[in-house]
């Protein structure tokens, strides 16, 4: 499934200028940016099914790294500091990996 039968590909092309450059990623402008935070949980566990490249029902820190691809393919990847802030972040039960219930907390926030 491709984002842009998610979302908007206007915003996701919006989002991905807004943090092109290494070290700027911020993960709540970035989803408010590209209008995921106002989308319903379905909505935002489909953006989390294809983050899920390797279908583990998680998102693990290599998976993290690669993210802004997920939403595009002209997307950068995260720097090493962004990948871990961003787990850190996310990762309320500290399993070291995002499950779609902390996914969809953070997009919320």
């Amino acid at each position: 499934m491709a984002m842009s039968s998610i979302l908007n590909a206007d915003d996701i092309k919006k989002a991905l200028d807004a943090f092109a450059v290494a070290g700027s990623f911020d993960h709540k402008k970035f989803f408010e940016i590209m209008g995921l935070r106002a989308k319903s949980f379905d909505e935002v566990k489909k953006v989390f099914l294809v983050l899920d490249a390797d279908n583990s029902g998680f998102i693990e820190e290599e998976e993290l790294k690669f993210v802004l691809k997920g939403f595009s393919k002209d997307g950068r990847d995260l720097t090493d500091k962004e990948t871990k802030e961003f787990l850190r972040a996310a990762d309320k039960d500290g399993d070291g990996k995002i499950g779609v219930d902390e996914f969809a907390a953070l997009v919320k926030e």
